[in-house]
């Protein structure tokens, strides 16, 4: 009898056309790059289904599972158990198999799958046969075909049959870095960190930036960011933070311009920065975790002096959410807990009484003719460092 294995359904990557194997490719690749802490297991597709198998009694199948759950290009994930392709194995396995699989649960029904057609029954006789033995050796369970419980899966596949009892969705999206790179401006904040796993799950690869203002800003708070750095890297497997300090700049706009255009002319200086890290980096597009109409520098207007500032496209998979969506995914992607933390970020720093909401672009170019915006810029970024945060090895 083959071990328990690891099935894992891909969805859009079957709508690729003649670029589908390369997607499959990539995202074989992912697995078996997060596989290896976890032991020995191969990995391979076949009909849509990538198989993650042990290879000896050292694997440690659960945390495999857990991982398969938040790979990116995965819409479900199933544990199930082989057998010969005979009637009479496949009884044998569910008697054996299945019964742990069903204790407590009140209903179940059988879905058999027939991918080879050569098998000498038919997919409602399978399940016609299943069920059968299913209510035959656990005890307390009926067949419920509209509303089941737990819905038992019967797959004839070209080699072997395989036998599963439910399945867990997975992450969904497409594999990582199948659609380039992208810079997240990295805050202490919940909605940023969600905005880059939103984009790592259509395949962009998340480089992230992140800018401090110390002393008005503390270590505690750039470890919070490094912190949801190494959180969002159980989705997105690896990701360099950079951090760029802000204090000349804040300093030289308090002292120089009007308090209400503060956070505009702040945010003007990071996407510019923002945009020369991108390019250094290789990333195609800036990430932000702006939603509209949430704070006063994301009014329509006040975004679209934020855009005037990017050379770049700026992503902003948050823009139609509510909050509580946010919140929802934050929970999700395994990052809220941290983002609450009660350490400041830049943005908090000398933050005006009454911010522009329908700003000018003009006026802010006019606030910045009173500062040396192109000294404030190459003294900030000449303080560029960079930390690497992963959870997997294989990526260093």
């Amino acid at each position: 009898m083959i071990n328990e294995v690891i099935l894992c359904k891909y969805g859009e990557i079957v709508l690729k056309g003649q670029n589908r194997r390369n997607f499959e490719s990539m995202l074989i690749k992912e697995l078996r790059r997060r596989a290896s802490p976890h032991g020995v297991f191969k990995i391979y597709s076949r009909q849509s289904t990538i198989y993650v198998e042990p290879q000896n009694d050292e694997c440690d199948i659960d945390a495999m599972y857990t991982t398969a759950r938040h790979v990116f290009g995965i819409v479900a994930v199933n544990r199930a158990r082989a057998c010969e392709k005979s009637i009479d194995a496949i009884m044998a396995l569910c008697e054996e198999y299945l019964p742990d699989k069903l204790y407590g649960k009140r209903t179940f029904k059988v879905d058999a799958k027939r991918s080879d057609k050569s098998f000498p029954m038919t997919s409602p006789e399978i399940s016609a046969a299943v069920g059968g033995r299913i209510l035959s050796c656990v005890r307390g369970i009926r067949v419920d075909v509209k509303n089941p419980e737990v819905t038992v899966t019967v797959e004839i596949r070209d080699s072997l049959a395989y036998v599963r009892a439910g399945q867990e969705a997975g992450a969904g999206g497409l594999p990582l870095r199948s659609a380039g790179r992208g810079l997240l401006l990295l805050s202490g904040g919940i909605d940023s960190p969600v905005a880059g796993c939103m984009m790592a799950k259509r395949g962009l690869e998340i480089e992230a930036l992140h800018f401090e203002s110390f002393p008005y800003t503390s270590e505690r708070a750039r470890e919070k960011v490094m912190q949801l750095a190494e959180e969002m890297c159980e989705f997105c497997s690896r990701i360099h933070v950079h951090v760029i300090s802000l204090t000349e700049i804040q300093e030289a706009l308090r002292d120089s311009c009007d308090e209400d255009y503060f956070t505009l002319l702040l945010r003007i200086f990071m996407m510019k920065l923002s945009e020369r890290v991108a390019r250094e980096y290789k990333c195609g597009a800036l990430i932000t975790g702006e939603s509209l109409g949430q704070v006063a520098s994301q009014t329509l207007d006040a975004i679209a002096v934020t855009d005037s500032a990017a050379g770049i496209p700026v992503l902003r998979p948050c823009i139609g959410l509510d909050k509580n969506e946010i919140v929802n995914l934050a929970r999700y992607f395994g990052t809220f807990e941290t983002s609450i933390l009660p350490f400041e970020d830049c943005c908090t720093v000398f933050t005006p009484r009454h911010p522009k909401t329908k700003p000018r672009i003009e006026d802010c170019l006019a606030q910045l003719e009173r500062v040396d915006f192109e000294g404030l810029m190459e003294r900030a970024y000449a303080t560029l460092t960079t930390e690497t945060k992963l959870v997997f090895p294989e990526y260093r």
